[in-house]
């Protein structure tokens, strides 16, 4: 078993002010036994020089990463190492954290699932395009359980000038929700989707239409109360990784979520 994490020397107090200690200590050891990074099960490939910081303490460093934003500058400091050294461990340690699957429930068949898309601000510009938020951001699209609110999938991030059914057709995220009932926003119209009655002008809608819809709205809101909650992980608020940094820090995050939803 690992051993109870202890801030580095110089820093025996928890040093990020605004960040409650258990948000972050509290599910790290959770997330280093799921992904399988057991101390005595990992090792270093082809050798060469020795980590400075041992394996818990690099999977707590890229937890605080995730969870603070910090740039490699700010981390450095609190763990007692070189910002190039922090920059390795997060590129290194960032996707095989993400490398174990979202947990999907049992029966699926019979679950009732909610695809959305958020746009996520980012600074490669070869990822993000710019977007309705004014900035330039990637469209991110994830399905949840409408039940436990656990993250089935997420996709591969995509330009944040497509829209959400475009995203969604040229995405993975069919195949996953083969033979599931997937709901929808109006912006899924004509995806197959379950989606809310259109509006046309000078046609209201009927009382029944109305109803679905509000009931609609209600089960369609836990999607969004997902994306608050991931957010907490302020990566997520303005990314500045590059390439498939993006893409790991949603699976990452996600995986995180659903295991404080789960504890």
């Amino acid at each position: 078993m690992l051993a109870a994490w202890r801030p580095p020397a110089g820093n025996r107090k928890w040093p990020l002010k605004g960040v409650a200690e258990g948000s972050v200590l509290g599910i790290w050891p959770v997330w280093v036994g799921c992904c399988g990074l057991s101390g005595c099960g990992w090792r270093r490939f082809g050798g060469g020089r020795p980590w400075c910081l041992p394996l818990a303490d690099r999977v707590l460093l890229v937890a605080v990463y995730y969870r603070t934003n910090l740039t490699m500058r700010q981390l450095a400091p609190l763990f007692g190492i070189s910002p190039a050294t922090v920059c390795r461990v997060v590129k290194r340690l960032g996707p095989l954290l993400a490398l174990e699957p979202v947990p999907r429930p049992a029966a699926e068949t019979e679950r009732l699932w909610i695809v959305d898309g958020t746009l996520i601000p980012v600074r490669d510009r070869q990822v993000g395009a710019s977007s309705r938020n004014y900035r330039f951001s990637a469209n991110v699209q994830v399905i949840i359980d409408a039940d436990s609110r656990l993250v089935v999938a997420s996709a591969r991030p995509a330009r944040g000038n497509k829209a959400d059914a475009h995203v969604w057709r040229e995405s993975d995220l069919p195949a996953a929700a083969a033979g599931t009932t997937v709901t929808a926003d109006g912006a899924y119209l004509g995806t197959g989707l379950i989606v809310p009655h259109r509006r046309r002008a000078g046609r209201p809608l009927l009382r029944g239409q109305e109803e679905d819809h509000a009931e609609h709205r209600r089960v369609r809101a836990r999607v969004e109360h997902t994306f608050a909650r991931m957010k907490n992980w302020k990566i997520l608020r303005d990314c500045r990784q590059k390439g498939d940094g993006l893409h790991h820090a949603v699976q990452a995050v996600a995986t995180m979520h659903n295991l404080a939803m789960t504890r």
